[in-house]
């Protein structure tokens, strides 16, 4: 065989090996997520013959779906370096606003699209206080949801609202127990392709990578920071209408701050960098998946709540350590600690075995 062929045959294996490197080295929190869900779907599949049923597989996915489009609103917020503290706050408020354009006359349908453009106005001015004030996002964002949850609590006088409309158009908006999954599979598609195929999510990658050199490129920060926390406050409104609509009501006394949290946490499970500049939407799903199957599964299992809340806090503290250390051993800073060496060790023998299948 001549060396033409040699090295053409030596070209095709190190394509395929080069882009394995390139995937576990831009993925590999994701990986590691996507392993820890299905390692937790084993053990309470063997803990509980009930959690790998259909009814439980519906009950999951309600787990699921609120968790993810909360984490799917906030990704590209945590991705610039910032931080949506009001979006819980919009998921309580959506519904209030429903009934109030209803009260006021308007049909159903029109009263959740204005709703949803006041949750968009409210993300609005989050971002000019924030991005326009130089307000950091975190203080900027708690305020408006204090604010917001006095004025519904003023409004409603403390009593629930319950979801209005005809039957088709509540099966839609979350009353078929399926609706909420459906949702939650549709939104992240269309945010994946809008974080990895669009002008303006690449921009928000480039923005939260390099703020100052996305603007010297021509890019304009404050537009995409801003829009940002539009749809962060979009989003949230919709899983809050979509959850009035499935739970029959929405209590305005809820802590909104709590799903918000969730959300941040589904996302950084994922592989999301709270200090900005990365962050995947199917990362988001699968943390959500993480999170749900810890809440449901420890629920079948008979845990109480206090050791449910005991365990979901031990699984933020090892996703966020593990986080950091992942990204440390994939960046030229170097992993710290013995256990930060580990990883580093799991990486190189990851990376490594791409290179000896080329010189095979």
């Amino acid at each position: 065989m001549n060396s033409n062929a040699l090295a053409s045959r030596e070209g095709n294996r190190r394509i395929p090996a080069s882009a394995m490197r390139r995937f576990v080295g831009q993925h590999l929190t994701e990986v590691v997520s996507a392993l820890v869900a299905v390692a937790l779907a084993i053990f309470f599949a063997i803990q509980s013959p009930n959690f790998l049923t259909s009814d439980n597989a519906l009950v999951l996915s309600q787990f699921i779906a609120p968790f993810a489009i909360f984490a799917l609103a906030e990704v590209p917020i945590l991705i610039l370096g910032e931080i949506d503290l009001s979006v819980g706050q919009m998921y309580i408020a959506a519904p209030f606003f429903v009934t109030y354009w209803h009260h006021a006359g308007i049909p159903v349908l029109p009263s959740v699209v204005l709703a949803l453009l006041v949750c968009c106005g409210l993300g609005f001015i989050n971002g000019l206080i924030s991005i326009s004030l130089r307000v950091p996002s975190f203080i900027a964002t708690l305020g408006i949801a204090f604010a917001l949850r006095g004025i519904i609590l003023i409004y409603s006088n403390g009593a629930p609202t319950n979801p209005i409309g005809s039957h088709m158009l509540v099966n839609i908006l979350g009353g078929w127990p399926w609706s909420e999954a459906i949702w939650a599979v549709g939104i992240a598609v269309l945010l994946h392709l809008m974080l990895r195929g669009t002008t303006f999510g690449l921009h928000i990658v480039a923005v939260g990578g390099n703020s100052e050199s996305a603007r010297e490129s021509g890019i304009r920060v404050e537009r995409i920071k801003i829009w940002c926390f539009v749809l962060c406050a979009l989003l949230g409104g919709l899983i809050g209408i979509l959850d009035g609509y499935h739970l029959g009501s929405l209590d305005p006394a809820t802590d909104g701050l709590t799903f918000m949290f969730y959300g941040v946490t589904s996302a950084v499970i994922g592989g999301t960098a709270l200090t900005g500049g990365r962050g995947t939407m199917v990362g988001a799903c699968i943390g959500a998946c993480v999170l749900g199957m810890i809440k449901n599964g420890f629920l079948i299992l008979g845990t109480s709540s206090f050791a449910l809340d005991l365990v979901t806090g031990m699984t933020i503290l090892l996703a966020m350590i593990l986080n950091v250390q992942i990204e440390q051993a994939t960046s030229m800073r170097g992993p710290r600690g013995s256990f930060g060496r580990a990883v580093n060790l799991v990486f190189s023998i990851v990376t490594q075995r791409g290179k000896g299948k080329v010189r095979s």
